[in-house]
């Protein structure tokens, strides 16, 4: 399984996966001029898509989905609420409603519903090669899945923002308080307290996501998640990823 993070923040967020059978995409928070070049660079292009896979309908999720569905008329794998509120955008004919457990030809799918907007989802992905846990835009991890998420070969797991830096920043108080609610995003301190959860043995990579411009650093991100989890005797590698550059392609 093959996976390349495309762009992640708050300015656009896509991620690419591929296996044997399949090749999709979680999210479109880039233009289509952007996404052709980047899978020019793995020389696939955007019409050798299988599926495109939402978490929610915030912009930076799927701002490029327009472009996208009208040249290439790919399924989209969305709620039936995400539905209503992106009907005026893409055909309605193009949509698939999510379940909680589905196949994409050789990719089964798992939904995980998050807390930052209405029918938010993270989702686990696996095949008979490896395993992804993939969660952004989320206030907390309903602890039901934490079980569902452990040991698996790769996360990507939001780490937005430092508390500190969030409350000494410029934003306004009420912009303040949603970031740190239910509905908001998971800090720094917060993400790595999950994964020293749920990190395993067969565990490769962790992929640091959503990394605020304005109320985090890279090396913010990476040293929290290093020192706790070094505090629970857990050594894997740390890849942050960054809004206007992809990451290199990960194989797990």
């Amino acid at each position: 399984m093959k996976v390349k993070v495309l762009a992640s923040g708050s300015k656009g967020n896509c991620t690419y996966i591929e296996t044997k059978k399949s090749k999709i995409l979680i999210d479109i928070g880039i233009t289509y001029q952007h996404l052709a070049s980047e899978l020019s660079n793995l020389d696939r292009t955007p019409k050798d898509l299988d599926a495109i896979l939402i978490t929610h309908t915030h912009s930076d999720h799927i701002k490029g989905l327009q472009g996208l569905i009208r040249k290439t008329n790919l399924p989209v794998y969305v709620s039936e609420k995400m539905m209503t509120e992106l009907q005026e955008k893409i055909p309605v004919t193009v949509c698939r409603y999510l379940e909680e457990h589905f196949f994409l030809n050789d990719i089964e799918v798992e939904i995980m519903h998050t807390s930052h907007d209405v029918d938010s989802v993270g989702y686990i992905l696996s095949n008979e090669e490896a395993s992804i846990v993939y969660v952004t835009d989320t206030g907390y991890i309903n602890r039901r899945y934490l079980n569902r998420m452990k040991n698996k070969d790769l996360y990507i797991m939001e780490s937005n923002h430092d508390e500190k830096m969030l409350m000494n920043g410029p934003y306004p108080f009420i912009l303040k308080q949603r970031v740190l609610s239910d509905k908001g995003h998971l800090s720094n301190h917060t993400a790595a307290k999950y994964l020293q959860e749920i990190v395993g043995e067969k565990t490769k990579y962790i992929i640091l996501a959503h990394i605020s411009e304005n109320n985090n650093t890279e090396e913010l991100a990476f040293q929290t998640t290093k020192e706790v989890l070094e505090e629970n005797h857990i050594d894997k590698p740390i890849i942050v990823a960054k809004q206007h550059e992809s990451l290199e392609t990960i194989e797990v």
